[in-house]
């Protein structure tokens, strides 16, 4: 597998390599997910995103997260490449195998689009209700898919999963009582599900924002956090 990166000048301390991240943001999550359930070892940098600390700056000019530093110095800055490269070394639960990039792009492309405007209509001046339907109907695309099994490409969860489900959490949050009245059972049990998940549990502990100077913390879900692989532990009851 290829994996399309940036290369500058890097350091870690501590762990071989680092991940600069929000908590909330869905692309950081779905990162997240995917280097913990390949028990991916690395430190973790929760980030305040008015305050990026100058050496994610000075690794991915662009000032997104997720960002993962290799010890090598080699920079990944999209999402879905951290979760392509991470599940191609170590894949326990074949996610890579639950793929469908065709989905996952319009997750990315026309239902994103849809989702910042439905839920920031002032920053993009946008008309809300138009936005929440044409999220919907991707939507009820992913209702229809899951009408036939509990996962998107089968009975069990893989990489599009993973790759979709912080979007969909995200428009959910916008309005929660209208969105758990809309005829989609099937999506929001999915949903539900993911979320109740130990595995998201996991990746989803609070931090306070990293500092130069800072103790070198694991990322939460890793083996390298002291606690068992998350494929591996029964859910809490």
């Amino acid at each position: 597998m290829s994996v399309r990166c940036n290369r500058r000048q890097a350091k870690t301390l501590g762990f071989e390599r680092v991940l600069y991240s929000f908590r909330r943001c869905p692309y950081a999550i779905r990162a997240r997910l995917a280097l913990a359930i390949s028990e991916t070892v690395c430190g973790w940098r929760e980030v305040h995103l008015a305050r990026k600390p100058d050496a994610m700056l000075a690794a991915s000019p662009k000032g997104t997260v997720p960002v993962l530093v290799l010890g090598d110095g080699t920079v990944i800055d999209e999402s879905i490449l951290i979760m392509r490269w991470a599940l191609a070394g170590n894949d326990p639960e074949g996610w890579l195998d639950r793929d469908d990039a065709d989905l996952i792009e319009r997750n990315d492309g026309p239902f994103k689009h849809d989702l910042d405007r439905y839920k920031y209509p002032d920053r993009h001046q946008s008309d809300v209700l138009a936005h929440r339907e044409s999220g919907m109907q991707f939507l009820r695309t992913l209702d229809s898919r899951l009408s036939t099994s509990s996962q998107l490409c089968g009975p069990k969860r893989g990489l599009a999963d993973a790759a979709i489900m912080p979007f969909v959490r995200q428009f959910a949050a916008v309005d929660r009582e209208w969105f758990a009245a809309q005829p989609i059972p099937h999506l929001l049990a999915w949903l539900a599900a993911h979320l109740e998940s130990p595995l998201f549990a996991a990746i989803m502990v609070k931090a306070e924002p990293w500092s130069p100077g800072d103790p070198e913390i694991a990322l939460p879900g890793t083996v390298g956090d002291g606690q068992p692989p998350v494929h591996c532990r029964a859910k809490s009851s």
